[in-house]
């Protein structure tokens, strides 16, 4: 067989449903193997689009999402959507293909040295020059990208290459296992917890990764332990849960900033220093860390650990349980109750422009809870992390590590494919929308329906909020947009306007019950921003 046949045949002993792309001259072999395959190849608009769809579909299934682009500009395109993968730990395979290797070697038309390229954005990067290592190189890729860390993995694939005659067969696909956690760091874990006088958990996204959230509500209820969860963490435990203090890392002295400031015991459960600097909840240095991961703990100043516990979290956490006793209290009631009357504030509140805690009611008002929401990057990302009540992991995603505007609608197509029978909900400010609104024709033509709720107030907010808050005047961050009602009609799509606060609610309602692409424009109160920096900055710590 053809040597792109081979890697088209590895790619489905992978398990890869879906290939996001733009095809090119230098992959024309493997386009045309395609054809035979059970991988649905879905043609995207821009490849930055087809790196984000890979990146959400990855991380919401720990199943490698892929993207493909042929070589020079078409590569380069997907290194943003890359970068996040990589960055937010979500499993990622990018496939580049590249010009003959008789050409590799001088300057020539379109030619980059890819796999340098994506050296430092990805976990392994690799260039195929025969054919007889596509089976152990795709292997490999696959094995890397899905291991703890998860993250990113590149394939170069030059044009004569995949043409070149192969015979070979996919390599067995066995899948790591976590370590078991060493019982003398747990018994030191437990005796510290049980000593602890004012405990509190910081949660991360590597427990949604190691799918240990159960078993995280089960230990923070059995030892009376309050949990905080970074951005990317939202859901791992139920709001509902009584221990649940929501979100850290709004970069002001928030709630939960009390709580670390009030904590002698911070346990950090699947946390990657890239969601939240520690700096920002231990500038003391001072309190006691236990890191609790199935990674060993970057070293940073401000992130002292006394007890590392690496192994298996769920393992972990249920040994360390059985082991430790319970905290006498639940100091920190105080701020779980700020943070919710923060989020009824503005609930009946039907002014246009609208406050973000309106919009945030209406839109979880209309959700179902099993539902996902696909937050863009910028303020409403801050108001989402904050305000968005999840009761369950993975329907809120944010990317927090490298956090790239133009993430949201993309990233809905890919996580509507992830999940088909969920509802999909690309929460996006203005300025995001249109970084990767191309996207639109994609999700009208594979039918995937999705609803587009974009923040306008015709500005970079959050730059402004920063801009505002630490000079008190902007800079350079207004623009005008489309008529966005317009915009999505040209394509096919529904689109709406919200004129009156009331009609947000219904407008979404109806929107998500339609089987189709809706776009919402709705103008957004930024005012608001400032008012809680002030009021956060003001803040007399509740415990």
């Amino acid at each position: 067989m053809k040597a792109a046949e081979l890697f088209v045949k590895c790619l489905e002993n992978e398990g890869v449903e879906y290939i996001f792309g733009i095809p090119g001259e230098e992959n024309l072999d493997m386009m045309d193997a395609l054809l035979d395959s059970s991988i649905t190849f879905v043609t995207v608009r821009h490849e930055q689009g087809a790196a984000f769809m890979a990146d959400v579909y990855g991380r919401l299934t720990g199943r490698a999402g892929v993207c493909m682009a042929t070589l020079g500009p078409g590569a380069t395109n997907l290194i943003t959507g890359v970068a996040d993968a990589n960055m937010d730990h979500a499993p990622v395979i990018a496939i580049a293909g590249q010009a003959s290797t008789h050409r590799l070697h001088k300057e020539s038309h379109q030619v980059l040295d890819l796999e340098l390229m994506f050296q430092p954005i990805t976990k392994y990067s690799s260039r195929l020059l025969t054919p007889d290592i596509i089976t152990e190189v795709v292997r490999k890729a696959f094995k890397v990208a899905q291991t703890e860390k998860t993250g990113a993995c590149f394939i170069e694939f030059p044009e004569n290459i995949a043409e070149m005659e192969v015979e070979d067969e996919p390599l067995p696909v066995k899948h790591a296992h976590s370590p078991e956690p060493p019982a003398e760091r747990v018994d030191v874990a437990a005796e510290i917890i049980s000593n602890a006088k004012n405990p509190i958990i910081l949660a991360g996204n590597g427990v949604v990764r190691g799918k240990a959230w159960k078993q995280l509500d089960n230990f923070a209820e059995e030892l009376c332990i309050p949990v905080a969860n970074t951005f990317m963490a939202k859901g791992v435990i139920p709001f509902k849960h009584e221990m649940a203090l929501g979100s850290a890392g709004l970069q002001a002295n928030d709630y939960v900033s009390c709580g670390f400031s009030k904590a002698d015991v911070i346990i950090c459960i699947g946390y990657d220093l890239v969601e939240y600097h520690p700096y920002l909840w231990h500038p003391t240095k001072d309190r006691t860390i236990i890191h609790i991961d199935q990674s060993p703990a970057e070293v940073d100043a401000y992130y002292p650990v006394a007890c590392g516990v690496v192994g298996d979290i769920k393992h972990s956490l249920l040994r360390i349980m059985n082991l430790a006793s319970p905290n006498t209290g639940n100091h920190m009631r105080a701020l779980r109750e700020a943070l919710i009357e923060d989020m009824n504030q503005h609930k009946d509140d039907n002014s246009v422009p609208m406050k973000p805690q309106k919009i945030i009611w209406d839109l979880r008002t209309a959700m179902n809870m099993e539902d996902i929401a696909i937050s863009d990057v910028g303020a409403h990302k801050m108001w989402m992390s904050r305000m968005f009540r999840c009761e369950l992991p993975n329907t809120c995603i944010i990317s927090n590590g490298f956090a790239s505007m133009g993430i949201a609608v993309p990233g809905a197509i890919g996580a509507k494919l992830a999940f088909p029978d969920r509802s999909i909900v690309a929460v996006t400010g203005d300025a995001g929308f249109l970084m990767n609104s191309q996207e639109i024709e994609t999700a009208l033509r594979i039918k995937t329906p999705i609803v587009i709720l974009i923040w306008n107030d015709s500005a970079y907010g959050l730059i402004e909020w920063k801009q505002m808050n630490q000079f008190g005047r902007k800079s350079n961050i207004d623009f005008k947009n489309p008529d966005f009602v317009k915009y999505a009609e040209s394509f096919g799509a529904k689109g709406y306007r919200i004129e009156k606060g009331e009609d947000l609610l219904p407008t979404l309602k109806k929107a998500l019950a339609d089987k189709t692409v809706s776009i919402i424009d709705c103008p957004v109160d930024y005012s608001e921003n400032l008012k809680l920096t002030g009021k956060l900055g003001e803040m007399v710590c509740p415990i």
